[in-house]
């Protein structure tokens, strides 16, 4: 068996930039590092507001909103935050372990796979939404004759099924390795060959980097620019939504928070040259990667928030909720009150006479 210092080349270099050098692993942390607390901190906003958000999201756009289109991208988008918030508590488990992996090789893989597939399948249906605003407000007989809700199911499949098979590497390369009393959750590229590794590495980050963020940020780019031409000719005439402001402010809080990841994904490459960027590397990924996972979070807030029609329909979703706990409060209370009397039951009482309209 290869030993841990033949391993040392063949790692993804997330390890070396989040827990140091193989060396540092010997040291017995008493103190956990700020920088992973701050991590933890954000894991544990993320999980909270993102299993209430998103499963509020999931309530309304299946069961109580209006079956449209952009109920089906908002759905989709709202499914993938929330299994991927699902698996959040293995990050912190690992964290809180001093980076100590305690679920084995099958779930190594899948946390992974399944955070990858989030980040494909979250930039994809925000692409898609940006650009079917566009064709919505512009280009409106062809809309209206081919934007249907089958065709938007359609798309929908086939991103999950894009976001699957670019999320394929995480299954294939995972691994666990156990490291000074450690078992550590890590990329092996199956290779003692460092170029062979490296042009693995860099190849799963461009594809990473090229379709996970700068492919649909040209198009949202694209398609954002031409609604605003469209907008400033027609001198106002197409309409803007609150829909649409949501999707231009997801869209903004997408950027803001996966930008920073990318950068320091593409930093990463580095590594394999010179570890001139190691310490910065090793500081800002824990940060960059939490900050990208928040972004889960935030797109139902954004919901909630800035679309009127979410906000009403959850506004009379509630009053219903409120009216019907009520009702049945005062149907418990009513028969508790009349089982108290000694010897009464129920059905003794006959049901009040409907009064007289003339009354």
């Amino acid at each position: 068996m290869d030993s841990v210092e033949d391993y040392s080349v063949n790692y993804t270099y997330e390890y070396v930039l989040e827990y140091g050098d193989f060396d540092d692993l010997k040291v017995d942390h008493s103190q956990v590092d700020p920088i992973h607390i701050i991590s933890v901190v954000i894991y544990i906003i993320s999980i909270v507001f993102g299993l209430i958000g998103n499963g509020t999201v999931i309530w309304l756009t299946a069961f109580k909103s209006k079956k449209t289109i952009n109920a089906v991208w908002l759905l989709n988008l709202a499914v993938a935050d929330f299994v991927f918030v699902l698996f959040l508590p293995f990050y912190i488990d690992y964290i809180l372990r001093d980076f100590h992996w305690n679920f084995g090789v099958a779930m190594c893989k899948m946390n992974s796979f399944v955070s990858a597939m989030n980040m494909y399948a979250s930039v994809l249906f925000i692409t898609v939404l940006s650009i079917d605003r566009y064709v919505s407000l512009v280009h409106l007989n062809w809309s209206q004759r081919y934007r249907t809700i089958g065709r938007a199911w359609s798309v929908c499949g086939c991103i999950w099924g894009l976001a699957a098979a670019l999320s394929c590497p995480a299954l294939i390369f995972r691994d666990t390795i156990r490291v000074h009393n450690k078992v550590l959750c890590f990329n092996n590229f199956h290779t003692q060959d460092s170029y062979t590794m490296a042009m693995r590495h860099v190849i799963i980050v461009a594809i990473r980097t090229t379709v996970g963020f700068l492919f649909p940020f040209t198009a949202i780019c694209v398609t954002g620019t031409l609604l605003s031409i469209k907008v400033k000719k027609s001198g106002g005439s197409v309409p803007i939504s609150s829909f649409s402001k949501t999707v231009t402010a997801v869209i903004l809080a997408f950027f803001l928070c996966w930008a920073p990841f990318h950068v320091f994904s593409l930093m990463e490459l580095s590594i394999h040259s010179t570890f001139y960027l190691h310490n910065v590397l090793k500081a800002g990924f824990p940060l960059t990667t939490s900050l990208s996972f928040f972004n889960s979070c935030i797109n139902p807030l954004l919901y909630m928030f800035l679309s009127k029609r979410v906000r009403v329909i959850l506004k009379h979703a509630c009053l219903d909720i409120t009216k019907s706990s009520l009702k049945e409060l005062s149907q418990s209370i009513s028969a508790t009150d009349i089982e108290s009397i000694p010897g009464a039951h129920p059905d003794h009482f006959p049901e009040e006479p409907v009064a007289s309209s003339n009354l």
